[in-house]
Protein backbone atom coordinates (compact mmCIF):
# COMPACT_ATOMS: atom_id res chain seq x y z
CA UNK A 1 0.00 0.00 0.00
CA UNK A 2 1.36 3.29 -1.02
CA UNK A 3 0.64 6.40 1.07
CA UNK A 4 0.00 9.47 -1.06
CA UNK A 5 2.16 12.50 -0.40
CA UNK A 6 1.38 16.10 -1.10
CA UNK A 7 4.20 18.18 -2.45
CA UNK A 8 3.89 21.80 -1.38
CA UNK A 9 5.78 24.53 -3.19
CA UNK A 10 8.25 26.69 -1.30
CA UNK A 11 6.60 29.78 0.26
CA UNK A 12 6.95 33.06 -1.54
CA UNK A 13 8.98 35.55 0.49
CA UNK A 14 6.81 38.58 1.29
CA UNK A 15 8.21 41.93 2.28
CA UNK A 16 6.79 43.32 5.47
CA UNK A 17 5.74 46.94 5.53
CA UNK A 18 7.24 49.08 8.25
CA UNK A 19 4.83 51.72 9.57
CA UNK A 20 6.46 54.26 11.85
CA UNK A 21 4.78 55.06 15.15
CA UNK A 22 2.78 58.30 15.12
CA UNK A 23 4.15 61.29 16.96
CA UNK A 24 2.36 64.37 18.17
CA UNK A 25 3.30 67.75 19.53
CA UNK A 26 1.55 67.90 22.89
CA UNK A 27 0.58 71.48 23.78
CA UNK A 28 1.88 72.73 27.05
CA UNK A 29 1.78 75.97 28.95
CA UNK A 30 3.48 77.53 31.90
CA UNK A 31 0.91 78.17 34.65
CA UNK A 32 0.73 81.77 35.78
CA UNK A 33 0.23 82.35 39.49
CA UNK A 34 -1.29 85.70 40.41
CA UNK A 35 -1.16 86.56 44.11
CA UNK A 36 -4.18 88.27 45.65
CA UNK A 37 -4.12 92.06 45.82
CA UNK A 38 -4.47 92.14 49.62
CA UNK A 39 -1.49 89.85 50.27
CA UNK A 40 0.49 90.85 53.36
CA UNK A 41 3.25 89.12 55.22
CA UNK A 42 2.43 87.82 58.69
CA UNK A 43 4.66 89.12 61.42
CA UNK A 44 6.10 86.32 63.53
CA UNK A 45 8.89 86.43 66.05
CA UNK A 46 12.09 85.02 64.66
CA UNK A 47 12.82 81.40 65.51
CA UNK A 48 9.18 80.32 65.97
CA UNK A 49 7.35 78.17 63.48
CA UNK A 50 3.68 78.71 62.79
CA UNK A 51 1.58 75.65 63.67
CA UNK A 52 -1.79 77.27 63.07
CA UNK A 53 -4.15 75.78 60.51
CA UNK A 54 -5.13 78.24 57.82
CA UNK A 55 -8.68 79.44 58.41
CA UNK A 56 -10.96 79.44 55.42
CA UNK A 57 -13.37 82.33 55.01
CA UNK A 58 -16.96 81.60 55.99
CA UNK A 59 -16.02 78.91 58.53
CA UNK A 60 -15.76 79.00 62.30
CA UNK A 61 -14.60 76.33 64.75
CA UNK A 62 -16.84 74.78 67.40
CA UNK A 63 -15.42 72.77 70.32
CA UNK A 64 -16.73 69.21 70.57
CA UNK A 65 -17.64 68.46 74.22
CA UNK A 66 -15.52 65.93 76.12
CA UNK A 67 -12.81 65.95 73.41
CA UNK A 68 -9.94 68.17 72.45
CA UNK A 69 -11.19 68.41 68.87
CA UNK A 70 -12.74 71.30 66.99
CA UNK A 71 -15.19 70.99 64.13
CA UNK A 72 -15.50 73.57 61.35
CA UNK A 73 -19.02 74.97 60.98
CA UNK A 74 -20.23 77.46 58.34
CA UNK A 75 -21.16 80.98 59.39
CA UNK A 76 -24.67 81.76 60.58
CA UNK A 77 -25.71 83.46 57.31
CA UNK A 78 -24.80 80.37 55.30
CA UNK A 79 -26.68 78.06 57.68
CA UNK A 80 -29.77 80.29 57.62
CA UNK A 81 -29.77 80.37 53.82
CA UNK A 82 -29.39 76.59 53.54
CA UNK A 83 -32.10 75.94 56.14
CA UNK A 84 -34.54 78.37 54.51
CA UNK A 85 -33.97 76.81 51.09
CA UNK A 86 -34.56 73.31 52.46
CA UNK A 87 -37.75 74.29 54.32
CA UNK A 88 -39.20 76.10 51.29
CA UNK A 89 -38.44 73.22 48.91
CA UNK A 90 -40.00 70.62 51.24
CA UNK A 91 -43.08 72.80 51.81
CA UNK A 92 -43.50 73.36 48.06
CA UNK A 93 -43.21 69.64 47.36
CA UNK A 94 -45.75 68.68 50.03
CA UNK A 95 -48.18 71.38 48.88
CA UNK A 96 -47.89 70.34 45.23
CA UNK A 97 -48.44 66.68 46.15
CA UNK A 98 -51.57 67.48 48.18
CA UNK A 99 -52.93 69.73 45.41
CA UNK A 100 -52.32 67.07 42.77
CA UNK A 101 -54.11 64.41 44.85
CA UNK A 102 -57.08 66.78 45.34
CA UNK A 103 -57.27 67.55 41.61
CA UNK A 104 -57.15 63.85 40.73
CA UNK A 105 -59.89 63.07 43.25
CA UNK A 106 -62.08 65.92 41.96
CA UNK A 107 -61.53 65.23 38.26
CA UNK A 108 -61.96 61.45 38.35
CA UNK A 109 -65.81 61.44 38.39
CA UNK A 110 -65.94 64.21 35.77
CA UNK A 111 -63.62 62.32 33.45
CA UNK A 112 -65.54 59.05 33.95
CA UNK A 113 -68.85 60.77 33.10
CA UNK A 114 -67.34 62.40 30.03
CA UNK A 115 -65.83 59.11 28.88
CA UNK A 116 -69.17 57.31 29.24
CA UNK A 117 -70.98 60.00 27.21
CA UNK A 118 -68.35 59.86 24.45
CA UNK A 119 -68.50 56.05 24.38
CA UNK A 120 -72.32 56.02 24.17
CA UNK A 121 -72.39 58.63 21.40
CA UNK A 122 -69.90 56.60 19.33
CA UNK A 123 -72.03 53.45 19.75
CA UNK A 124 -75.14 55.27 18.55
CA UNK A 125 -73.36 56.70 15.48
CA UNK A 126 -72.00 53.33 14.35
Amino acid sequence: MEIPQIVLPDPIPLETISIPLPTADVPSYIPMVVPPSDLQAEEEPEGTASEKEPESPGMRKVDIPFTDQQMPVPETEILVTATTTAVVSVAATLTATAAFKYVVTAMKPILKTGWKKISQSKKKVS
